[in-house]
Protein backbone atom coordinates (compact mmCIF):
# COMPACT_ATOMS: atom_id res chain seq x y z
CA UNK A 1 0.00 0.00 0.00
CA UNK A 2 1.57 3.30 -1.06
CA UNK A 3 1.99 6.07 1.53
CA UNK A 4 -0.43 8.95 1.23
CA UNK A 5 -0.82 12.36 2.81
CA UNK A 6 -3.86 14.32 3.92
CA UNK A 7 -4.78 16.77 1.16
CA UNK A 8 -7.78 18.44 2.72
CA UNK A 9 -8.05 22.11 3.49
CA UNK A 10 -9.80 23.19 6.68
CA UNK A 11 -10.81 26.86 6.75
CA UNK A 12 -11.94 26.56 10.38
CA UNK A 13 -8.37 26.02 11.55
CA UNK A 14 -7.43 29.64 11.13
CA UNK A 15 -10.65 30.91 12.69
CA UNK A 16 -9.67 30.35 16.32
CA UNK A 17 -5.99 30.04 17.19
CA UNK A 18 -6.78 28.24 20.45
CA UNK A 19 -8.51 25.45 18.53
CA UNK A 20 -5.83 24.95 15.88
CA UNK A 21 -3.63 22.48 17.80
CA UNK A 22 -6.46 20.22 19.03
CA UNK A 23 -8.12 20.29 15.61
CA UNK A 24 -4.87 19.39 13.85
CA UNK A 25 -4.38 16.57 16.33
CA UNK A 26 -7.83 15.15 15.52
CA UNK A 27 -7.26 15.43 11.76
CA UNK A 28 -3.85 13.76 11.85
CA UNK A 29 -5.03 11.13 14.34
CA UNK A 30 -7.91 10.25 12.00
CA UNK A 31 -5.55 10.06 9.03
CA UNK A 32 -3.20 7.71 10.89
CA UNK A 33 -5.98 5.43 12.14
CA UNK A 34 -7.61 5.31 8.69
CA UNK A 35 -4.20 4.48 7.11
CA UNK A 36 -4.16 7.63 5.01
CA UNK A 37 -0.82 8.18 6.76
CA UNK A 38 1.13 4.94 6.77
CA UNK A 39 3.38 3.40 9.45
CA UNK A 40 6.92 4.69 9.04
CA UNK A 41 5.87 7.65 6.88
CA UNK A 42 7.69 10.90 7.67
CA UNK A 43 5.72 13.98 8.68
CA UNK A 44 7.11 17.48 8.34
CA UNK A 45 5.99 20.33 10.59
CA UNK A 46 6.71 22.77 7.78
CA UNK A 47 4.68 20.83 5.19
CA UNK A 48 1.71 20.29 7.51
CA UNK A 49 1.72 23.97 8.48
CA UNK A 50 1.77 25.01 4.81
CA UNK A 51 -0.96 22.53 3.87
CA UNK A 52 -3.36 23.88 6.49
CA UNK A 53 -2.28 27.49 6.37
CA UNK A 54 -1.19 27.73 10.00
CA UNK A 55 2.02 28.47 11.88
CA UNK A 56 4.37 25.68 12.96
CA UNK A 57 3.62 26.09 16.68
CA UNK A 58 0.17 24.41 16.66
CA UNK A 59 1.56 21.70 14.38
CA UNK A 60 4.32 21.06 16.93
CA UNK A 61 1.68 20.86 19.68
CA UNK A 62 -0.32 18.34 17.64
CA UNK A 63 2.81 16.27 16.99
CA UNK A 64 3.62 16.15 20.71
CA UNK A 65 0.12 14.96 21.53
CA UNK A 66 0.26 12.32 18.78
CA UNK A 67 3.53 11.09 20.26
CA UNK A 68 1.94 10.93 23.72
CA UNK A 69 -0.79 8.58 22.45
CA UNK A 70 1.73 6.42 20.59
CA UNK A 71 0.82 7.35 17.02
CA UNK A 72 3.92 9.39 16.17
CA UNK A 73 7.61 8.89 16.83
CA UNK A 74 9.66 12.07 17.20
CA UNK A 75 13.35 11.37 16.63
CA UNK A 76 15.69 14.26 17.54
CA UNK A 77 17.78 15.46 14.60
CA UNK A 78 15.98 13.05 12.25
CA UNK A 79 12.33 14.06 12.16
CA UNK A 80 8.88 12.75 12.97
CA UNK A 81 7.49 9.46 11.71
CA UNK A 82 4.13 7.71 11.95
CA UNK A 83 4.64 4.96 14.52
CA UNK A 84 4.82 1.41 13.28
CA UNK A 85 2.30 -1.06 14.71
CA UNK A 86 3.32 -2.43 18.10
CA UNK A 87 1.74 -5.83 18.74
CA UNK A 88 2.53 -5.39 22.41
CA UNK A 89 0.57 -2.14 22.56
CA UNK A 90 -2.35 -3.43 20.49
CA UNK A 91 -2.73 -6.51 22.69
CA UNK A 92 -2.44 -4.49 25.89
CA UNK A 93 -5.06 -2.01 24.68
CA UNK A 94 -7.35 -4.86 23.64
CA UNK A 95 -7.02 -6.37 27.12
CA UNK A 96 -7.96 -3.05 28.76
CA UNK A 97 -10.81 -2.46 26.34
CA UNK A 98 -12.29 -5.91 26.91
CA UNK A 99 -12.17 -5.45 30.68
CA UNK A 100 -13.89 -2.05 30.47
CA UNK A 101 -16.49 -2.88 27.83
CA UNK A 102 -17.49 -6.20 29.37
CA UNK A 103 -18.04 -4.42 32.69
CA UNK A 104 -20.09 -1.72 30.95
CA UNK A 105 -22.27 -4.15 29.07
CA UNK A 106 -23.04 -6.04 32.28
CA UNK A 107 -24.33 -2.83 33.84
CA UNK A 108 -26.23 -1.93 30.68
CA UNK A 109 -27.98 -5.32 30.68
CA UNK A 110 -29.21 -4.64 34.22
CA UNK A 111 -30.46 -1.09 33.79
CA UNK A 112 -31.23 -0.42 30.10
CA UNK A 113 -34.67 1.02 29.40
CA UNK A 114 -36.88 -0.06 26.53
CA UNK A 115 -36.10 3.20 24.73
CA UNK A 116 -32.36 2.62 25.07
CA UNK A 117 -32.68 -0.92 23.76
CA UNK A 118 -34.69 0.34 20.80
CA UNK A 119 -31.98 2.93 20.10
CA UNK A 120 -29.35 0.18 20.01
CA UNK A 121 -31.51 -1.78 17.58
CA UNK A 122 -31.93 1.30 15.39
CA UNK A 123 -28.15 1.70 15.35
CA UNK A 124 -27.75 -1.87 14.14
CA UNK A 125 -30.27 -1.32 11.35
CA UNK A 126 -28.35 1.81 10.32
CA UNK A 127 -25.12 -0.19 10.30
CA UNK A 128 -26.67 -2.78 7.98
CA UNK A 129 -27.88 -0.01 5.67
CA UNK A 130 -24.38 1.50 5.57
CA UNK A 131 -22.95 -1.88 4.56
CA UNK A 132 -25.51 -2.26 1.78
CA UNK A 133 -24.52 1.17 0.43
CA UNK A 134 -20.83 0.37 0.76
CA UNK A 135 -20.34 3.43 2.98
CA UNK A 136 -17.24 2.49 4.97
CA UNK A 137 -16.86 5.84 6.74
CA UNK A 138 -20.46 5.85 7.90
CA UNK A 139 -20.21 2.28 9.13
CA UNK A 140 -17.12 3.09 11.18
CA UNK A 141 -18.87 6.12 12.67
CA UNK A 142 -21.93 4.04 13.59
CA UNK A 143 -19.67 1.34 15.04
CA UNK A 144 -18.08 3.89 17.38
CA UNK A 145 -21.47 5.34 18.31
CA UNK A 146 -22.80 1.87 19.19
CA UNK A 147 -20.03 1.33 21.71
CA UNK A 148 -20.40 4.87 23.10
CA UNK A 149 -24.14 4.28 23.52
CA UNK A 150 -23.48 1.29 25.77
CA UNK A 151 -21.19 3.40 27.96
CA UNK A 152 -23.94 6.03 28.10
CA UNK A 153 -26.53 3.45 29.15
CA UNK A 154 -24.17 2.34 31.93
CA UNK A 155 -23.89 6.03 32.93
CA UNK A 156 -20.09 6.00 32.68
CA UNK A 157 -19.12 8.61 30.13
CA UNK A 158 -15.49 8.58 31.24
CA UNK A 159 -15.29 5.00 30.00
CA UNK A 160 -15.95 6.30 26.47
CA UNK A 161 -12.66 8.21 26.62
CA UNK A 162 -10.81 5.09 27.78
CA UNK A 163 -12.40 3.04 25.00
CA UNK A 164 -11.64 5.66 22.34
CA UNK A 165 -7.95 5.61 23.24
CA UNK A 166 -7.83 1.81 23.52
CA UNK A 167 -9.55 1.15 20.21
CA UNK A 168 -7.25 3.40 18.15
CA UNK A 169 -4.66 0.65 17.61
CA UNK A 170 -7.25 -1.95 16.67
CA UNK A 171 -9.01 0.43 14.27
CA UNK A 172 -5.67 1.23 12.66
CA UNK A 173 -4.92 -2.46 12.16
CA UNK A 174 -8.38 -2.94 10.68
CA UNK A 175 -7.81 -0.12 8.18
CA UNK A 176 -4.41 -1.47 7.17
CA UNK A 177 -5.81 -4.98 6.73
CA UNK A 178 -8.46 -4.01 4.18
CA UNK A 179 -10.06 -5.95 2.60
CA UNK A 180 -10.77 -7.08 6.11
CA UNK A 181 -10.57 -10.75 7.17
CA UNK A 182 -13.54 -10.09 9.49
CA UNK A 183 -16.53 -9.17 7.27
CA UNK A 184 -18.65 -6.17 8.21
CA UNK A 185 -21.73 -8.39 8.24
CA UNK A 186 -20.15 -10.49 10.98
CA UNK A 187 -19.39 -7.38 13.04
CA UNK A 188 -23.01 -6.23 12.80
CA UNK A 189 -24.18 -9.71 13.77
CA UNK A 190 -21.99 -9.50 16.84
CA UNK A 191 -23.40 -6.08 17.67
CA UNK A 192 -26.89 -7.55 17.34
CA UNK A 193 -25.99 -10.37 19.73
CA UNK A 194 -24.74 -7.83 22.29
CA UNK A 195 -27.89 -5.74 21.87
CA UNK A 196 -30.15 -8.79 22.21
CA UNK A 197 -28.51 -9.83 25.49
CA UNK A 198 -28.84 -6.30 26.85
CA UNK A 199 -32.53 -6.23 25.93
CA UNK A 200 -32.99 -9.65 27.55
CA UNK A 201 -31.47 -8.41 30.81
CA UNK A 202 -28.70 -11.02 30.59
CA UNK A 203 -25.43 -9.54 31.97
CA UNK A 204 -23.40 -12.74 31.56
CA UNK A 205 -24.61 -13.30 28.01
CA UNK A 206 -23.98 -9.67 27.08
CA UNK A 207 -20.42 -9.82 28.47
CA UNK A 208 -19.73 -13.08 26.61
CA UNK A 209 -21.00 -11.56 23.35
CA UNK A 210 -18.84 -8.46 23.87
CA UNK A 211 -15.76 -10.57 24.61
CA UNK A 212 -16.25 -12.53 21.37
CA UNK A 213 -16.65 -9.28 19.45
CA UNK A 214 -13.47 -7.71 20.83
CA UNK A 215 -11.34 -10.75 20.02
CA UNK A 216 -11.71 -10.24 16.26
CA UNK A 217 -8.41 -8.35 16.31
CA UNK A 218 -6.64 -11.62 17.15
CA UNK A 219 -7.67 -12.94 13.72
CA UNK A 220 -6.56 -9.83 11.86
CA UNK A 221 -3.14 -9.19 13.43
CA UNK A 222 -1.34 -12.40 12.37
CA UNK A 223 -2.55 -12.04 8.77
CA UNK A 224 -1.49 -8.41 8.53
CA UNK A 225 1.89 -9.10 10.11
CA UNK A 226 2.55 -12.00 7.75
CA UNK A 227 1.51 -10.06 4.65
CA UNK A 228 3.02 -6.66 5.51
CA UNK A 229 5.74 -7.11 8.14
CA UNK A 230 7.26 -3.72 7.27
CA UNK A 231 4.30 -2.04 9.00
CA UNK A 232 5.29 -3.49 12.38
CA UNK A 233 7.80 -2.56 15.05
CA UNK A 234 10.61 -5.09 14.47
CA UNK A 235 11.11 -5.45 18.24
CA UNK A 236 7.64 -7.01 18.47
CA UNK A 237 8.09 -9.70 15.84
CA UNK A 238 8.96 -12.39 18.40
CA UNK A 239 5.57 -12.08 20.12
CA UNK A 240 3.56 -14.40 17.85
CA UNK A 241 2.98 -16.99 20.57
CA UNK A 242 1.56 -14.42 22.99
CA UNK A 243 -0.49 -12.93 20.16
CA UNK A 244 -2.14 -16.21 19.31
CA UNK A 245 -2.93 -16.79 22.98
CA UNK A 246 -4.61 -13.38 23.11
CA UNK A 247 -2.73 -12.34 26.22
CA UNK A 248 -1.63 -8.87 27.30
CA UNK A 249 2.09 -8.48 26.76
CA UNK A 250 4.38 -7.16 29.46
CA UNK A 251 8.09 -7.22 30.06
Amino acid sequence: MAPSSPRRSDPDLAADERAIGPRLFEILRSDIIAARLMPGQGLSEKEIAARFGVSRQPVREAFIKLAEVGLLQIVPSRGSFVSRISIRNVLSARFVREAVECALVRVAARIATREQCEALQSSIEAQRAAIERGDELLFNHLDERFHRAIASIAECEYASQVIEHARAGADRVRSLAMPEPVPRELLVGQHAAISDRIAAGDPDGAAAAMSTHLRNILKVLPLLQRNQPELFDPLDRSLEESLLEGLPVTR
